[in-house]
């Protein structure tokens, strides 16, 4: 083995914290212990954080940290929510505090307060006693910071995706959860769209039979989003601020995993009955982002600083096994020109899901037809669906699945629920990243994926999305002037 080649292997080795060596049906033993690794092997669970109930909070006092694209439509959706009041606002640029404030204005809720002193603004923000919930919709680098700053400042966070991307990241967050006992949510609004909901329910109902396989997927041309530059470092429409997603990019890895992961490993009892065990990973060679970026380089000087970059290439697979021997693919390419989709695929041993490109269920070779779709949907039909479906589609985000998640998120803290994501998931979710970064750089070798529950996922719960004990938090019809409650 060359020297360069070691040195890669060694450097990459801090970012995910193990080894594997060798093929066969399991991962094989771990070497060249790094620091995520000896952590791995000495942590003990302080506190099981899965299952467990706050405190009821009446209110529920929000901190945004960031406030782009995502962080935006965050605060316009919990204007709309019951109990919530926005008392603190932090962003790198005072143009984005102020578009937030515009939203409060436009709700008639008042101003909070701003937090605006670089990329450390957020720590005042988290040391203060404004606010029960710091939301963080940051570039993906200070997803971690902010929420550690945040549990220690004794505050819940939620944390949009993915959390973390490194293994030292993944036991951070959840180190820091069971001593703090604050909650870290994982922001997969993907897990609260209408199909996954319904799949999730017949999986509950037995439907499905036995889980067998599962696939899931990010496959997004995201070519206008990569090359629409900030403008002054304010969000232009679309805009990564100082082109952060660009710089992701370079990582060899699937460093988007959780849209597709996160609806099957609810489905699959994941850290609830069963764990995933290892992947192997590949990546594709990059066929059309470095010559995007020449193009794009001719026409405009700012996109020079990109040329010569080695990007990721187009496609990445994983595949992965669970300790109850079933297998999950995972796809991630945001730049191929194709049809948008996440995939959302379940087989069962005795039914069928697939979601993309055609929505259908099938208990045998043929589809069912559209009055049987409907027989199905209305039976199996989760509560939160029907108590919030219509009212999440007026309000929005991604079709209302955005919504459905922050609302779920606040009427579980007002009613002192266990939250349906806990900081085992942003974990587990989350490693996927650097365990692929390995296995892609190493011939798609098997890796072990650590389990962040430290052995509780045998006795830990299913997750029962019902809404016994909550559902009990309103929806304000700010458009049509204030108080009055819609959907509840």
């Amino acid at each position: 083995m060359s020297s360069n080649r070691r040195d890669f292997l060694r450097n990459t080795l801090l970012g995910t914290g193990m080894l594997a060596t060798g093929l066969g049906s399991q991962a094989a033993s771990l070497t060249n212990e790094t620091s995520a690794e000896r952590r791995r092997k000495s942590s003990k669970q302080h506190f099981n954080m899965c299952g467990y109930a706050a405190p009821k909070l009446d209110k529920v006092r929000v901190g945004f940290v960031g406030i782009g694209d995502r962080g935006s439509g965050a605060v316009e959706r919990l204007t709309y929510i019951e109990g919530v009041e926005i008392t603190a606002l932090c962003d790198t640029r005072q143009a984005a505090v102020d578009g937030a404030q515009e939203i409060l204005a436009k709700a008639g809720l008042p101003k909070a307060k701003e937090f605006v002193a670089g990329d450390l603004g957020f720590k005042q923000l988290c040391d203060s006693n404004l606010v029960d919930l710091v939301y963080i919709a940051t570039p993906w680098e200070w997803h971690v910071p902010v929420a550690v700053a945040a549990m220690e400042g004794d505050k819940h966070t939620a944390v949009e995706v993915s959390v973390a991307k490194t293994m030292d990241e993944c036991w951070q967050i959840v180190e820091v959860s069971e001593r703090t006992r604050k909650h870290c949510v994982i922001l997969e609004n993907c897990c609260y769209d209408f199909f996954e909901l319904l799949t999730l329910n017949m999986v509950r109902q037995g439907a499905f039979g036995d889980l067998i396989h599962g696939e899931g997927a990010y496959i997004h041309d995201l070519d206008y989003w990569h090359f629409n530059k900030p403008q002054d470092e304010k969000m232009s429409d679309g805009a990564y601020t100082k082109m952060w997603r660009m710089h992701e990019n370079k990582r060899k890895a699937n460093v988007y995993p959780t849209h597709g992961l996160g609806p099957i490993c609810q489905a699959m009892n994941i850290n609830r009955g069963d764990k995933m065990d290892y992947l192997t990973a590949m990546m594709s060679a990059d066929f059309t982002l470095k010559n995007r970026i020449a193009e794009k380089a001719k026409e405009d000087p700012f996109f020079q600083q990109f040329v010569g970059w080695d990007m990721r290439g187009n496609m990445d697979i994983q595949l992965i096994k669970t300790n109850k021997g079933r297998t999950i693919m995972i796809q991630h390419d945001v730049s191929s020109p194709r049809p948008y989709s996440r995939i959302h695929m379940l087989s069962g041993t005795k039914c069928f899901a697939q979601k993309w490109p055609l929505q259908h269920i099938a208990f045998g070779h043929k589809a069912a037809d559209e009055a049987k779709m409907k027989e199905l949907e209305e039976k199996y039909t989760p509560e939160i669906v029907r108590r919030m479906g219509e009212m999440a589609k007026k309000v929005g985000g991604h079709g209302g699945m955005d919504f459905m998640m922050d609302w779920r998120l606040i009427d579980c803290l007002r009613n002192g629920l266990p939250m349906d994501m806990d900081v085992y998931d942003a974990a587990s979710w989350s490693c996927i990243t650097p365990l692929s970064e390995w296995s892609i750089a190493n011939g798609s070798k098997p890796i072990e994926i650590p389990d962040f529950t430290r052995g509780a996922w045998q006795t830990n719960k299913p997750l029962e999305l019902t809404l016994k004990g909550g559902g009990t938090t309103g929806v304000k019809d700010l458009k049509k002037g204030g108080d009055k409650q819609l959907g509840i």
